[in-house]
C-alpha cells in the first residue's frame, strides 16, 4: 500500500509552474478524451459481449460448441498488439487497401478506412476485452437464470421479450462487474493509446514523467486518476449492494438450450464467426505472416535473451506473490476485521493502473535510496552505497504490487472449497499450524496454488506500462520490445515477440476455459 499512498497524498503537495499549465491547457482534453474513450468502449463491449452470451447460453445452433470456448480466445491477444496490427493491415499498404485496390478495383476513402485514431482505439478495445463480459455474463446466463428463463417460456414469452424482461436484469451484477473490469483495463492502457496519438490520463502521465521530467506533476496526474479510479470501484459496489439478485433457492439446474432451425441458427453462426475472425483469427493469421518474413532476422541470441529476461522476472515475481499470497490467505481464514483488511489491502493494486503503481513504486525506492545513503554516509562505510532505484528489485517490486491480486484470489477460493474441516482434524490429531499447512492444506489446495501461478505469470509476461517505466536501463521484456519495435515503425519485427507473448497468453485462456468448465461440474 505505501506506494499508493505516496501517490495519492502528493495531491496534497503544492503544485510547481508546470501544474499550473497543465491544468489550465491540457487536462480538460485528457480528461474529455479518456471519458469518450472509455463511455464508448464500455456501452459497445457490454452490447457485444451480452448479445454473445445471450446466444451461447441460451441458444443452441451449428458451432455453438466451437464458438462457446473460441470466442473468449481474444483476450489472448493483448490489445496494444492488436492496435499495431490492425493499424497496419488497414493502411494504405497494408493487405486489406492493396487487397481492395489490386482485385477489386476499389480505392477506399483514407479518412474512413485509417484507424490510428479514437474511432480505432474504440475498435480495438471493443474487439479485444469483449471476452470479459461475454465470459461472465454467459456464466452467470448459464448457470443462475434457468428457472427464470423456463418459466418466462412457459407462460408464452419469446426471445427479445426474455431477454430485456428477465435476462438483462437478472444479469445486471454480471454486465456491471465485467464492464468495471473492462473500465479499468481501457484507464490503465498505455500501449493503444499511445499508439493512436490519443491524450489520456495515463498518457498525459508518460508524457509529463518523460517528456517534461516532472515528476510531482506526473504524480498528481495519477493521483486524480487514481481518485476516480476508487469512485468507480465505490460506485460499482453501491449498485451491488443495494439489491439483491441471488436466486431463492440453493438447487440450481444448468439452462437447457432452445434449438434455432434454419437460416435463424446459420444467421447466429455467422455472426459469432465473423466477431471471431475479427478478434481473433484475422490479426493472428496476420501476425504469422509477418514472423514468416522477419524470421531469419530476429531468430538469433537477442531473442533468446529477451525471453530469457522475461521468464526469469515473471518466474521471480510470481514466486514471491504465491508466497505472501499463502501466508495472507492462511491467515485470512480467521475471518477477523484485520485479516479482512488486510487481504483487502493487498489486492488494491491489481484495480490501480499500471502508470500508477510504476510511479508510486519509483518513489519509493528514490526515497529509500536517500535514507540509506544519508545512514551509509554517516557510519563512514566507504565505497559507493547500494542504489535500489533503477535496479530489477523495482521492477519486480511492481509486479508484486499490481498482480499480488491474482495470487491470492486463487488461492483464497481453493481454501474456501476445501473448508475447515481437515484443518481442525489435524490440529485435533496434535499436529502444529506450519506442519498442518504443508502436510494438510497444501496439498489440497495445490490445483489452485498452480491455476494462481500461472495466470499470474501470464499477466506478467503481457504487462507494458509497468516495465516501461520500472525496467532497468537496456533490460527489456517480450512486451516492451513488441511495442518498441512497433513505435519505431517495425511493425515486422514486432511480430515474433508479439506471437511469443499471446502462445503465453493463449495458456491462460485455457486455463480459465478449464476452471470455467469444472466449475460447471
Amino acid at each position: 500500500m505505501l506506494p499508493i499512498l505516496f501517490v495519492l497524498l502528493s495531491i496534497f503537495n503544492p503544485p510547481n509552474d508546470n501544474w499550473v499549465q497543465i491544468r489550465q491547457y491540457l487536462v480538460k482534453d485528457y480528461i474529455a478524451q479518456t471519458v469518450q474513450l472509455t463511455l464508448t468502449v464500455a456501452v459497445l463491449t457490454a452490447l457485444l459481449g451480452v448479445t454473445l452470451a445471450w446466444l451461447t447460453a441460451v441458444f443452441d445452433f451449428p458451432g455453438k460448441r466451437f464458438f462457446r470456448w473460441a470466442l473468449i480466445l481474444p483476450l489472448a491477444i493483448p490489445p496494444y498488439i492488436a492496435a499495431f496490427t490492425y493499424s497496419t493491415m488497414f493502411s494504405y499498404t497494408g493487405v486489406v487497401q492493396t487487397t481492395l485496390r489490386n482485385r477489386f478495383g476499389i480505392v477506399p476513402n483514407q479518412e474512413l478506412i485509417t484507424v490510428s485514431s479514437m474511432r480505432g482505439a474504440v475498435l480495438v478495445f471493443t474487439l479485444f476485452l469483449f471476452p470479459y463480459v461475454y465470459l461472465i455474463t454467459k456464466s452467470f446466463l448459464e448457470r443462475q437464470s434457468a428457472s427464470y428463463i423456463e418459466n418466462a417460456r412457459l407462460l408464452g414469452r419469446n426471445g427479445l421479450s426474455i431477454f430485456l424482461r428477465i435476462a438483462l436484469p437478472l444479469s445486471r451484477p454480471a454486465i456491471a462487474g465485467s464492464i468495471s473490469l473492462v473500465i479499468f483495463e481501457v484507464l490503465s492502457d498505455y500501449g493503444v493509446t499511445s499508439y493512436f496519438g490519443i491524450q489520456t490520463v495515463s498518457t498525459a502521465i508518460f508524457q509529463t514523467w518523460f517528456g517534461m521530467y516532472d515528476a510531482d506533476s506526473a504524480m498528481r496526474l495519477a493521483a486524480w486518476l487514481m481518485i476516480i479510479v476508487i469512485g468507480l470501484f465505490l460506485v460499482e459496489m453501491l449498485l451491488r449492494k443495494r439489491r439483491a439478485y441471488s436466486s431463492t433457492t440453493s438447487k440450481s439446474r444448468p439452462l437447457v438450450p432452445r434449438r434455432l432451425t434454419g437460416i435463424r441458427g446459420w444467421a447466429a453462426s455467422l455472426f459469432c464467426m465473423v466477431v471471431w475472425c475479427a478478434a481473433f483469427l484475422f490479426p493472428l493469421l496476420q501476425l504469422i505472416v509477418w514472423a514468416g518474413w522477419t524470421f531469419d532476422s530476429m531468430w538469433n541470441a537477442g531473442l533468446f535473451q529477451l525471453i530469457y529476461q522475461t521468464l526469469f522476472v515473471a518466474v521471480v515475481s510470481t514466486l514471491i506473490i504465491m508466497i505472501f499470497s499463502l501466508i495472507a490467505a492462511t491467515a485470512n481464514r480467521t475471518r477477523s476485521t484485520s485479516s479482512f483488511v488486510l487481504s483487502k489491502a493487498i489486492t488494491a493494486g491489481y484495480s490501480m493502473p499500471g502508470a500508477i503503481i510504476a510511479i508510486g513504486v519509483l518513489v519509493v525506492f528514490l526515497k529509500l535510496d536517500k535514507v540509506w545513503t544519508a545512514f551509509h554516509h554517516q557510519l563512514t562505510l566507504g565505497g559507493i552505497p547500494l542504489v535500489l532505484s533503477l535496479t530489477l528489485a523495482m521492477l519486480i517490486a511492481g509486479y508484486v504490487i499490481r498482480f499480488m491480486a491474482t495470487g491470492y484470489n486463487s488461492v483464497e477460493v481453493g481454501f474456501e472449497k476445501m473448508g475447515r474441516k481437515y484443518t481442525e482434524a489435524s490440529r485435533m490429531l496434535g499436529h502444529g499450524i506450519t506442519a498442518t499447512f504443508f502436510k494438510v492444506d497444501l496439498p489440497l489446495i495445490k490445483g489452485a496454488v498452480m491455476s494462481g501461478c500461472l495466470l499470474t505469470f501470464v499477466e506478467i509476461c503481457k504487462e507494458l506500462p509497468l516495465a516501461l517505466i520500472l525496467r532497468p536501463f537496456n533490460f527489456e521484456t517480450l512486451a516492451t520490445k513488441a511495442y518498441r519495435y512497433a513505435s519505431d515503425e517495425q511493425i515486422f519485427e514486432a511480430a515474433i515477440p508479439s506471437l511469443l507473448i499471446i502462445g503465453i497468453s493463449l495458456i491462460s485462456v485455457y486455463v480459465m476455459h478449464y476452471l470455467d468448465r469444472k466449475w460447471e461440474k
